[in-house]
């Protein structure tokens, strides 16, 4: 099974051995792969009826609740590593969820897509919403419910005293970005991130 560019980036964050939490897991193919590639042991947390569906046809152990607020059924760290994918921008309460999980592990992953790279500020400028290979929707279909860029992101990070290991940036492809923090927010089409709480 092949994964997006980008979960293969997390995958190689996430040491052998862990046991890890996987917040919007989707399909479930990133447990999937942990489990397979890596002997970690994991659960999934999914919303949609259809993924959780796909997740169990994959083998992964899932359960099917709401991540905005029913993440206080899990312990205090209850795991190694909690894997936020793409999904911060997809929930109503970031900052709640953030704090969750860095009680139930010492270990986060957080990915997600950049609204500040130059050429979604270049489609504003024009008067037309974002759209990329990150951000694919139209904006009476997305998702999305809110929009950040790498900066604010990473000062919420500070905020909530969770500590940055590692951001690797992405090109809209999802291949690693060598630029510096100066230019990354408008460089970079997402970025993964890996923090300890």
């Amino acid at each position: 099974m092949s994964l997006r560019a980008d979960l293969e980036l997390v995958a190689g964050l996430i040491p052998t051995g862990s046991r890890v939490l996987d917040l919007g897991c989707g399909s479930g193919s990133l447990l999937a792969h942990l489990m397979t590639a890596a002997d970690c042991r994991g659960t999934g947390v999914e919303i949609d009826p259809e993924s959780v569906v796909a997740a169990i046809r994959l083998g992964v152990p899932v359960i099917e609740l709401d991540i905005d607020s029913e993440l206080d059924d899990f312990a205090d760290h209850s795991y190694d590593v909690v894997v936020l994918s793409r999904t911060i921008q997809t929930i109503h309460r970031p900052v709640e969820v953030l704090q969750h999980m860095g009680r139930i592990a010492d270990r986060l992953i957080v990915s997600v897509p950049n609204f500040g790279w130059w050429r979604h500020r270049l489609r504003l400028l024009r008067g037309r919403m974002p759209r990329s290979g990150d951000l694919p929707h139209a904006w009476f279909d997305t998702p999305n419910l809110r929009f950040t860029t790498l900066v604010e992101l990473e000062e919420l990070f500070d905020t909530l005293g969770l500590e940055i290991e590692e951001r690797i940036t992405l090109t809209p492809a999802g291949v690693p970005l060598k630029v510096g923090d100066r230019v990354a927010n408008l460089a970079a089409g997402a970025a993964v991130y890996s923090l300890r709480a």
